[in-house]
């Protein structure tokens, strides 16, 4: 399994993103163990890569389930995620592995660092974010991203989307730093109130529909700074 696909990028003091092509992951190293989230597509061994960045034991963290986030989840022993979560995950995964429970207001404590999970459902039933409250950042997956998000299929829900931006939106006071799984990195807080509005326009039906650049059930409604791939419903015969 190749690891040379990976672009290795530090971000600060024992944190690295992981680029994957499109999407990418995290990897962060405290005093006593070290947290990967997500793992990729899968075209490489990122656990490797981790190898080579840190002799420490990882936690592994998956914001979500989608093919993008959980390719290299088989490398691992355990895997640790919301449990809302767990039956989209074992739809690709296989039935023998292993997952472990992660619920809101769980800490991941790494030794000199750690991580609150924040449940933010509607790209996924459930969608995490972590947050370092003493680095002031917050890891939040594909919830929050300058790049069009996907809300369109059986488990994406643009309500509850809005709902949980507007949770975090309550919360934002406590960092400084977003680090989306896609698009550019890093963004300000100030995205979440983009993502809200923009939201609440295409689920008002106020934004018109454009051809997305590349085949899917769905269209993109792009609006003041935040962007979606969503179908609506409401079109149905």
């Amino acid at each position: 399994m190749p690891e040379s696909n990976y672009e290795v990028i530090q971000i600060g003091e024992g944190s690295w993103r992981i680029e994957d092509g499109v999407v990418r992951a995290f990897l962060f190293a405290g005093i006593e163990r070290a947290l990967l989230v997500d793992t990729g597509f899968g075209t490489g061994n990122i656990k490797k890569v981790v190898q080579g960045l840190t002799g420490k034991p990882v936690i592994l963290v998956n914001t979500h389930g989608d093919d993008d986030h959980i390719g290299c989840n088989a490398l691992f022993e355990e895997a640790f995620m919301h449990p809302a979560e767990m039956a989209f995950y074992f739809e690709n995964a296989p039935a023998d592995a292993v997952v472990r429970p992660l619920w809101e207001g769980d800490i991941i404590e790494l030794g000199g660092r750690c991580f609150e999970i924040i449940h933010i459902p509607g790209h996924t039933p459930g969608s995490i974010a972590l947050l370092d409250r003493d680095a002031r950042l917050l890891v939040s997956g594909d919830s929050l991203s300058d790049s069009p998000i996907f809300m369109f299929g059986r488990v994406r829900n643009i309500r509850a989307y809005i709902a949980s931006m507007e949770k975090l939106k309550k919360l934002s006071g406590l960092f400084e730093m977003i680090l989306p799984s896609h698009g550019p990195c890093p963004l300000t807080p100030d995205k979440i109130d983009k993502l809200i509005d923009g939201a609440q326009n295409v689920a008002a039906g106020n934004v018109p529909p454009q051809e997305p650049p590349f085949e899917m059930p769905a269209k993109l409604y792009a609006s003041d700074g935040a962007a979606f791939f969503w179908h609506d419903p409401a079109a149905d015969p």
